[in-house]
């Protein structure tokens, strides 16, 4: 139960800057992040005094919201970020001194137009932040879960997004009507906490797994007797050579490939390949394709390929680079992305902005 609590100082009386001198910076750094949250989560907790005010502008009713610090608490050794991003947080958070009825006068009435966008796809990081917060599992447990959804392929990475796959989306509707109550966000955290008590003695581990196994084996007898699952057929446009059947997207054990619904008659099936429009192959002039490794990493090439030999592993775009004229790429990172010329003898190619852009900083110096 206590076996990922937590990694500790083996003496708590030696701080950082006194093991300064004989750590290298890299170490130091490690160990100052070590002791200070070790020591901080022994302390009190942090007492704000929170202020929220309603101010009457006409027909409209505007809300101000800020808090100011009574006491420090743990947060007086250790707070999250840099120093400078706490002291700006705090400060924006202040209020002035105000009393019920007093009156406020208008400085500037600012106007801004937002369109509301869908949530952004989990990342590993981002996932991992949710577990903890639900209390899904513990950290020994994050890998394994991100790399078993991986490998069975319920989600498949784009770029450093986490895609729900056909496959996905399937399992889980199954999983939410035969197994509600594992498939549930507060399964893990409930069992959990059914164990620290088994831990302390409040609760007998027998009659606990009872209970649980009963209902689990229900379930269980039921999910048996379900329909298999199958994958719904994707209709592409691709027409059959053999029998001129439009060809559906099927899902094997090496990936999704395309197969004429036509089977056992006619058996015909290919690699699904996607083709990027308005994007030409610089060699030959051909249809670059988006294809996949057999580690199922992504990558762009000549579908006249092996013949023509372009391969590239970022996205090639309909540009042409202003220094050489060479075909552009676009790298994604983060939320960002950055355009480069494919051509790596041009000053334009990624690696020599990249160590451009690092010898200026450090010029800069």
């Amino acid at each position: 139960q206590d076996a990922h609590e937590a990694i500790r100082p083996s003496d708590v009386n030696l701080e950082p800057d006194s093991l300064k001198p004989y750590l290298s910076h890299d170490q130091y750094k490690i160990y100052k992040l070590i002791w200070e949250r070790f020591v901080s989560s022994q302390m009190s907790a942090q007492i704000l005094d929170v202020v929220t005010v309603d101010i009457e502008a006409g027909d409209y009713m505007l809300r101000a919201g800020g808090s100011t610090v009574l006491f420090d608490g743990f947060s007086r050794l250790y707070t999250e970020g840099t120093d400078n991003e706490a002291k700006e947080d705090e400060k924006e958070q202040k209020l002035p001194e105000l009393t019920e009825g007093e009156k406020l006068s208008l400085k500037e009435v600012t106007g801004k137009q937002s369109f509301t966008a869908p949530p952004p796809r989990y990342t590993e990081a981002t996932l991992i932040k949710v577990m903890e917060e639900y209390g899904i599992g513990r950290p020994s447990t994050y890998a394994p879960t991100i790399t078993t959804i991986l490998s069975r392929e319920y989600v498949a990475k784009d770029g450093k997004s986490l895609v729900p796959t056909e496959l996905g989306y399937v399992i889980t509707d199954f999983m939410k009507k035969n197994f509600k109550d594992i498939v549930d966000i507060k399964f893990t955290a409930n069992m959990e906490e059914k164990l620290d008590k088994i831990e302390e003695g409040n609760t007998d581990w027998v009659k606990m797994l009872d209970e649980f196994y009963k209902e689990f084996v229900n379930d269980l007898g039921k999910a048996g007797e379900a329909d298999k699952i199958k994958l719904p057929d994707e209709v592409t446009e691709v027409k059959c050579e053999k029998c001129g059947r439009n060809m559906v997207v099927k899902t094997g054990r090496f990936g999704k490939f395309l197969a004429c619904p036509g089977y056992p008659e006619c058996k015909n099936a290919k690699p699904l390949t996607v083709e990027l429009k308005d994007v030409s192959c610089p060699l030959c002039g051909n249809k670059i394709l988006e294809k996949k490794t057999k580690k199922g990493k992504k990558y762009y090439g000549c579908e006249k390929n092996p013949a023509c030999s372009f391969m590239v592993w970022d996205e090639p775009v309909n540009s042409k680079c202003e220094k050489c004229g060479g075909i552009m790429l676009k790298k994604y990172f983060g939320r960002g992305s950055k355009l480069y010329c494919s051509n790596p003898d041009c000053e334009n190619t990624y690696k020599k902005s990249a160590k451009k852009e690092k010898t200026g900083k450090g010029s800069k110096k």
